[in-house]
């Protein structure tokens, strides 16, 4: 008999968030980098919503926790649960009387998953260190101890002290003209989702780019970062014309060292971007439009648990797609949308057809498995469809209605689904049906009448890859004026086997092995593994090893191991392992240490 899941519960964390609220932090933490630890204490705010409790459970990955106090200064009894290899260990805090703040003493380990310090060398400066935080999904509790599910909404403020000389920065409002004098303050006002707190500290510069946008980057790498996000400010204005205004003040991005995990990520009012975007072209900004549209679909209306995380990643990968329509054309929106139902395509050969669902149902499995291309391009495919259907302007106001409806709340499938029926059923009945709209939500797979996106600009793509196919030279075929994103979608539908020597051609007439775009490069690879072409393993070495980004590095090792070179992925995993972020390397160990 099947398992029945609470689909209100979060599986992923132990807090009793249901019982008691806490609402706001005010942490104090010291950096050191000589022991890879945060230490200090966070003093939780609680709001009671059963009056009778007296115990505060809350998430903690790898803490030491060396007191426990009420905001009074009496002792608060304390115990840590058995390890749990995926949530980490549950924190018992008897509270006394009428407990409103708790504050607790602790440090975090050097192994800490949701941190990464950084060598000199590991930088781009290479004179002083680096330390970042990537939270999401559940690392957040591994250098905080708090209830660590979206569904707990806090604001906070912190103290953050560094080495002098150093800056630090936060998901906060933060002060680009702030002295480098070891201290640094932040405040977060609006409540926010747990997995969305973030730190970083390390020798950071700021360049603006508009009135309420900017780029903190190392002061080598700041001055690419701030040319190729010149166009932020207007992504904000379109963003703000389709969904309303900007709820978070500023919009600024950190631009990290290249072992940043992913893409971006959504932090408010500073979303971590990896290196990986500054091709010198604009080409690759669309990550820069995706994080920005989180600041509605994701900061504002959130996923109540992991399972419903297509909730932000679905109407965010739809909704960046319209910011790129609006600020670099039609063309290049359609070409992406393309490309994502290229993955999705991929992705729906080798996933277990249970798994090809919009909620993730993964409540008793790490949540990391929940971020995979049905929970992003299916559910922006889903998107698409009911724009399709109902028509822009009758859709945009939906979108709209909705993310007013939900603001600042987080919420889960069933509750968007029962929106939808009071909504969208009712004043668009003609359009789409009951029975429709559960298809796309918990059907298995892809909805039989699914149309999948076109782009007339890849025709010329389709002809060089049939010319290619006939045996035309690299030299003949016609490639003048092709984006990055033909280039993507010319070398990921070459044909599985392809000849050494039609390989030495395009390598020769075209530079794929020694392109500086992070994504050209990736594509090329996974061709050239593929077919044995050896030439390219030392090239891959290298970008394995300046490159930590998971979209990049989990499939480039897939690669390795299925054409035959385990004992090159595993001998370039060894060296590459230690610039990995922690939460990479957990996956990877996994699949290469075995």
């Amino acid at each position: 008999m099947l398992k029945q899941w609470d689909n209100n519960h979060d599986y992923h964390s132990f807090a009793n968030s249901d019982e008691i609220k806490v609402n706001h932090l005010s942490l104090s933490l010291t950096t050191n980098f000589e022991t890879k630890q945060l230490a200090g204490l966070v003093e939780l705010t609680l709001e009671y919503i059963n009056s009778h409790a007296t115990e505060l459970w809350l998430d903690t990955r790898d803490l030491t926790i060396t007191a426990v106090y009420s905001a009074a200064g009496e002792a608060l009894e304390y115990c840590l649960d058995k390890q749990n290899d995926t949530l980490g260990q549950r924190l018992n805090i008897q509270l006394a009387t009428a407990t409103t703040h708790v504050v607790i003493h602790y440090h975090t380990s050097p192994q800490a998953q949701g941190l990464q310090w950084l060598t000199p060398e590991q930088t781009s400066g290479k004179q002083l260190p680096f330390l970042f935080s990537q939270s999401q999904p559940i690392n957040a509790r591994s250098w905080i101890p708090l209830q660590d599910t979206p569904k707990a909404r806090i604001s906070f403020d912190a103290v953050i002290n560094v080495p002098q000389g150093m800056r630090a920065v936060m998901s906060a409002m933060n002060d680009a003209s702030a002295e480098l004098n070891g201290v640094f303050t932040f405040t977060m006002e609006k409540p926010m989702p747990t997995h969305l707190l973030a730190v970083a500290v390390g020798d950071i510069a700021f360049g603006e780019l508009g009135a309420r946008t900017g780029v903190y980057a190392e002061p080598e790498v700041l001055a690419a970062a701030v040319a190729e996000f010149e166009d932020t400010e207007s992504m904000v204005e379109v963003a703000e014309s389709l969904l309303g205004p900007y709820q978070w003040g500023r919009y600024d991005m950190l631009v990290l060292p290249p072992s940043f995990p992913f893409g971006g990520m959504e932090n408010p009012r500073l979303a971590f971007m990896t290196p990986t975007l500054i091709a010198g072209d604009k080409s690759l900004v669309s990550t820069v439009a995706h994080e920005l549209a989180h600041s509605w679909t994701g900061n504002l209306v959130s996923n109540a648990t992991w399972r419903d995380l297509w909730l932000n990643e679905g109407f965010t990968t739809y909704f960046t797609n319209r910011i790129v329509e609006a600020v670099y054309g039609k063309e290049l929106a359609e070409l992406e949308v393309v490309l994502e139902n290229g993955r999705l395509q991929e992705a729906i050969l080798t996933t277990p057809i249970a798994q090809q669902t919009l909620p993730a149902n993964m409540q008793d499995q790490d949540p990391n498995q929940a971020f995979n291309r049905f929970t992003y391009d299916k559910a922006s495919m889903f998107v698409h469809d009911l724009e399709k259907r109902l028509g822009r302007e009758a859709f945009d106001k939906f979108l709209f209605d909705y993310v007013q409806a939900f603001a600042f709340e987080a919420i889960t499938t069933e509750t968007f689904v029962d929106y939808a029926k009071q909504t969208l059923l009712k004043l668009h009945s003609d359009k789409i049906t009951e029975t429709e709209l559960l298809l796309w939500v918990y059907g298995e797979g892809m909805p039989s009448g699914f149309i999948a996106p076109t782009s007339t600009s890849l025709a010329k793509v389709t002809m060089a890859l049939r010319a290619f196919d006939d045996g035309a030279s690299a030299s003949s075929l016609m490639t003048q004026g092709w984006r990055v994103h033909h280039w993507q979608y010319f070398l990921t539908n070459l044909p599985e086997q392809v000849s050494h020597q039609a390989l030495d051609d395009l390598d020769k007439v075209f530079g794929f092995t020694q392109s500086t775009n992070a994504e050209i490069a990736c594509a090329w690879f996974r061709v050239a593994i593929r077919n044995c072409y050896q030439s390219v393993l030392p090239y891959v070495e290298a970008y394995l090893i300046k490159i930590g980004r998971g979209k990049f590095v989990k499939p480039l090792y897939s690669e390795l191991m299925s054409a035959g070179f385990a004992v090159d992925a595993k001998q370039i995993y060894a060296k590459a392992r230690e610039g990995y972020h922690p939460s990479i390397a957990v996956m990877l160990d996994q699949q290469l240490l075995k």
